[in-house]
Order: structure tokens, then sequence, then C-alpha cells
């Protein structure tokens, strides 16, 4: 069975320059979240397959990861350890736990996109070989005699033919395995796997649970001056990776254009949009691209709220995201002009939303 990636490869799953999420000792916020996990372990009513949505950058993959690692700890639910523990924290020294930190425990697998070593590059989709191959772990008996994880990070990133071998193995599960799926848009999710999923929804996170996150994840995030964690904790809506991307140096003062852009749609200042595109094709980093997607989701997400009348309108609305977003993924695989690219979204955008007269 092939493992994951190697340490010192980039990984999809992290933020560049921060921490891996099964790195963290501690879970900041989602207390209500984590106590539902572990009551469901210790009742002995644990869903075989968990859907862990939220927006991105909340937390959900350092609580999928915090679960993980707790159940390799303590493989009886009966036992004292778990009766009386208050939450799901686990001593990272332990064996179990660090097996788990180094990608090394053979009850673990990992589903995410691949680092291409050749091209330098991710691919832009988790493939269906990818998920076939983290899913032998369930065809194996437990080294440890315990539980059997894997972790798919994220939904969005499967393809087609990945989701649905994803899927079987939901549909058929043998004992004692579980399968952590982390969702930023857990309506995209295949309808077939959120409905045999147990759905755990965490919320955006306050400016002083972001302020405490980005303290705790050494330099040079630690080391920002507080005042500008401050702001950027503000206008980062509930998020951690939003926050990080304000401080970053490659996206100073993009975030700022991004939101007055998106502010005016769906039919903004035309100045805004070109500076925008000159912005993200220029000197902003694939972060602040990301950056960009992401707020524009959110806005697609409430101009439907607000909007939508028919299942037409739903209909043409959720199509335009999913054009959206397979050219942003191809504009990134293939090295396009990101500026035409963004010319283009908003293009689209407008013609989709008419002007009120």
């Amino acid at each position: 069975m092939r493992r994951p990636e190697a340490e010192e490869a980039p990984e999809s799953d992290a933020v560049p320059g921060a921490p891996h999420p099964r790195h963290a000792e501690r879970l900041i916020g989602h207390k209500n979240a984590e106590a539902e996990m572990l009551s469901a372990y210790r009742e002995g009513r644990l869903a075989h397959a968990w859907l862990i949505g939220g927006p991105e950058g909340v937390g959900k993959a350092t609580l999928a990861w915090r679960f993980a690692r707790f159940l390799f700890a303590n493989p009886d639910p009966a036992a004292p350890g778990v009766r009386s523990a208050r939450d799901l924290s686990v001593d990272l020294k332990i064996a179990a736990a660090r097996h788990l930190t180094a990608l090394a425990h053979p009850d673990f697998s990992l589903v995410r996109r691949v680092w291409q070593t050749d091209k330098k590059k991710f691919f832009t989709e988790i493939r269906v070989e990818d998920v076939r191959d983290a899913l032998q772990v369930f065809q194996m008996s437990a080294a440890f005699g315990g539980w059997r994880v894997c972790l798919v990070d994220c939904a969005e990133d499967l393809n087609r033919n990945g989701a649905n071998a994803l899927l079987k193995m939901i549909e058929e599960p043998p004992a004692r395995s579980l399968i952590l799926i982390v969702s930023h848009r857990p309506g995209q999710v295949l309808p077939t796997i959120r409905s045999r999923c147990r759905r755990l929804r965490l919320d955006p996170l306050t400016e002083t649970e972001i302020v405490d996150v980005i303290g705790g994840l050494g330099p040079p995030w630690s080391d920002a001056d507080p005042a500008a964690v401050a702001r950027a904790a503000k206008r980062a809506n509930g998020s951690v990776r939003e926050a990080m991307g304000r401080l970053s140096p490659d996206s100073e003062g993009v975030g700022a254009l991004i939101d007055s852009t998106i502010a005016g749609l769906p039919h903004p200042d035309p100045r805004g949009v070109a500076r925008l595109a000159e912005a993200l094709a220029g000197r902003a980093s694939s972060e602040a691209f990301e950056a960009f997607h992401r707020e524009l989701y959110e806005w697609l997400a409430g101009y439907a709220a607000r909007t939508v009348s028919s299942p037409a309108k739903a209909w043409e609305i959720g199509s335009l995201w999913d054009r959206i977003r397979a050219a942003a993924r191809e504009t990134e695989a293939l090295n396009l002009d990101r500026k035409l690219h963004v010319l283009a979204v908003f293009a689209e955008i407008a013609a989709t939303a008419p002007r009120r007269r």
C-alpha cells in the first residue's frame, strides 16, 4: 500500500508556512462539536462515517485529526480514560499520537490531493486511484487490534469516480472502521454520501478565537504585530485561513481589494475589477487567488438566498459556481492567465444577474 507523501513534500491540506492540522495540540472553539463526537464514542453509537462541514479555515481538519488520535489512543470506548475524558485531547508524546503525526500509523490512511514531484505542483483533484489506495487500510486487519481510520480532506477535491469509490466503502463499512470527511461546502457533496454520514457543522470562529489560533502557530505568525492580527481577524469572516492570507506579505492589500470589488457585485465598478484582476495575476500569491474564490462563493450563496425564486434560477446559480470552480482549477493546473480568468468570472456573473431598472 502506498503511503502518503513524504513529510518534506508540500501538503495540499495545509496552509503554506503554517503547521499542518495534525500537529495541533489544542482545538480552539467548537466545544459542542467535540463533545458530540466524544459522547457518540463513549455511548457506543459512533457512526462509521462523519461529514464535518463548515467554512474553510475554521478548524474542521484539526477536529478530525484530534478525533482520530483519540480513537487510536483509546481503542476501548468503555475504558476508564474514555469515561472520564472531558474532551478529545491526547498527549502528543504517546506512541499512537507520534505514529499518526508522522503519517506512519498502520491503521490510518489519508485522502488528499497528491504532489507531483516531477511537475512541482499538486493534482487539481483527488483521483479515484488515490481513494482506492487509501481505502486499502480497511482490507487489512487492524495492526493494533483497534480502529482503522481514513480521513478525507477535502470532499470538494474528489473527482466523480473517486467520490463513488468512497461511497461504496461508506455503504459497506467493515467493523471498527471510521471515515472522517472534511467539507467546506457540504451542500455540494454527493447526496448519497451526505445521507449515509453523520453530519457535523462547525461555525465560524470568533475574532478572539482567531487571534488565539494565530498566536499558537509559531513564527512568523506568532511574531506578527498584534494590531495587524486583530485587524485581520476582524475581516476574516470567522476563518483562520482567511486571516492568515490577509497577514501574508504576498497578499498585503489584496484582501481589501477583493472585499471592495465583490461588495459591488453583481455589477461592480469595472475599474475595481481591472485592478483586482491585475493584482491576482501579478504579485498576489496563490493564497490570495484562493481567497478570491472563497469570498466569491460566499457572495453567490448569499445572492442565491436573496434572489432565487424558482428551481431553474437555483440551477443557474449552482451551474455558474461549478463553471467558475472548474475554470479556476484549469487555470492553476495549466498555468493559464489568472487575469483573464478573473475578468471572465465577473463578466459571467454580470450576464447571469440582470440589472435592476
